[in-house]
């Protein structure tokens, strides 16, 4: 059998709004000490959310849940009004996690309602961060999925429609929907490709660049996030074979048979460790691998913390 020639994908992992997040939570728990309260899981990934959880934070759905008075974080996610409402009305203190690029999205969600518009936003249905955008005008706001949502839809002034996505989507990925939104409404005001998550789509094209090569793609990642599955989708639309897992002990051997060439990559809430941690099992199962790590790409985004804990 041939070497087995493993190449990582760059970039992968973690991104500013996730670093972010994460560094909020830590600094909270060293300064005010535990517990710290998190809305929902600060990003989508067991392992972080675990690691934090032995540190003192403690992951709620409902500002309800926290003592009066008490310290509550807002994951990377984003929160609607009603959220950041029912944390006032317990008195609690707030500090904000919200990725500033889901905060860019709301305050375009709130812009679009104040000039009177219907909103249309393309997202996945659930999905928390689609639940906190729709809350900003919940009354003028309709999700779509897919392109036979577009075509379902009723829209009472196709005039006055603006539109916003989700951030985890990449711009190919929304690019039909928007097609097919500008076909059915030709006034509708688009999002600019700017309000596109940076890294959901630098990921994607790190992933295109390698799936054409290899046999084979795993994704670290946890079903719950959004920009994982796509990685995953978009691996698997290039024609390779390929297996989203959480950790290196999810691997199957029998998933190397016959693989000469693999290539590893990571959604953007999964820590480095655990791509060190599927390399290395990687390795083991096949000792005569070949690691192929290229340039680390700096994308040079950073977002600054809170003003509270700088």
């Amino acid at each position: 059998m041939a070497a087995l020639e493993i190449q990582l994908a760059s970039p992968r992992g973690f991104c500013a709004g996730v670093d972010r997040a994460i560094e909020i939570v830590e600094r909270a728990l060293e300064r005010f000490g535990p517990p710290v309260y998190v809305r929902h899981e600060i990003v989508h990934n067991r392992h972080v959310v675990d690691a934090l959880r032995t540190r003192g934070a403690i992951f709620i759905e409902d500002p309800g849940e926290v003592p009066e008075g008490a310290l509550l974080i807002f994951s990377a996610h984003g929160v609607s009004p009603a959220i950041r409402q029912a944390s006032d009305e317990r008195g609690l203190q707030v500090i904000d996690a919200t990725c500033p690029l889901v905060t860019k999205v709301h305050k375009e969600a709130q812009r679009l309602a104040r000039e009177g518009r219907e909103i249309i936003m393309i997202g996945h249905r659930g999905h928390v961060e689609v639940e906190g955008t729709m809350g900003q005008a919940p009354e003028r706001t309709h999700l779509v999925e897919n392109v036979a949502d577009v075509l379902q839809l009723e829209i009472e002034n196709p005039s006055q429609l603006g539109c916003v996505t989700q951030t985890t989507l990449s711009v190919d990925d929304t690019r039909d929907v928007m097609n097919a939104l500008v076909n059915r409404f030709p006034d509708i005001q688009l999002p600019r490709k700017d309000d596109i998550c940076y890294a959901t789509q630098n990921r994607q094209d790190a992933v295109k660049r390698l799936a054409d090569e290899v046999d084979l793609v795993l994704v670290v990642g946890a079903p719950e996030s959004s920009n994982s599955n796509r990685l995953r989708e978009v691996a698997n639309g290039r024609g390779a074979r390929t297996y989203m897992i959480q950790d290196a002990e999810e691997i199957d051997p029998a998933w190397l048979e016959g693989v000469e060439k693999l290539a590893v990559t990571a959604g953007a809430s999964t820590p480095e460790h655990l791509v060190d941690g599927v390399i290395e099992r990687l390795v083991r199962l096949r000792p005569d691998s070949h690691v192929q790590r290229g340039p680390e790409i700096d994308e040079g985004i950073a977002f600054q913390l809170p003003s509270s804990l700088r």
